[in-house]
């Protein structure tokens, strides 16, 4: 059972990890993707919204309690926990870090769907 509940800790984790990687990327992809600005955009909300507001993100909880029902009380040197925690959680992040974080996002993202606006506008203006 704690070695079940510990890869479902390191699961969320990675979950974790690949939905911040979403919200930082997909705009990039979206030009090949046409469907994805519709789970992307909701996805920069809810990342800039934790980011601005300080909330807490529901995968934080739901990973540490699945680590307590594991019976850890600290991270151990298991793959994910070594090298993608640290990513997702830095010792270092202040409240100022966040809010940058948070407007980075927004800008980021501004700039990426701008982009696939303006090539989509080309493209759509180009002879056959």
């Amino acid at each position: 059972m704690e070695l079940t509940t510990r890869l479902l800790a390191d699961a969320v984790v990675l979950m974790h990890l690949v939905f911040i990687i979403f919200v930082v990327t997909g705009a990039w992809f979206a030009r090949t993707v046409h469907w994805l600005p519709w789970c992307h955009i909701p996805a920069v909300a809810w990342g800039a919204y934790v980011e601005l507001t300080g909330t807490v993100c529901p995968l934080t909880p739901l990973e540490n309690a699945l680590r307590d029902l594991a019976g850890e009380t600290t991270y151990s040197v298991s793959f994910v926990e070594k090298y993608l925690l640290p990513i997702i959680y830095p010792t270092d992040l202040t409240r100022e870090l966040q809010l940058t974080l948070g407007v980075g996002v927004i800008l980021l993202n501004v700039v990426g769907y701008a982009w696939l606006l303006y090539s989509r506008r080309l493209n759509s203006k180009r002879p056959l």
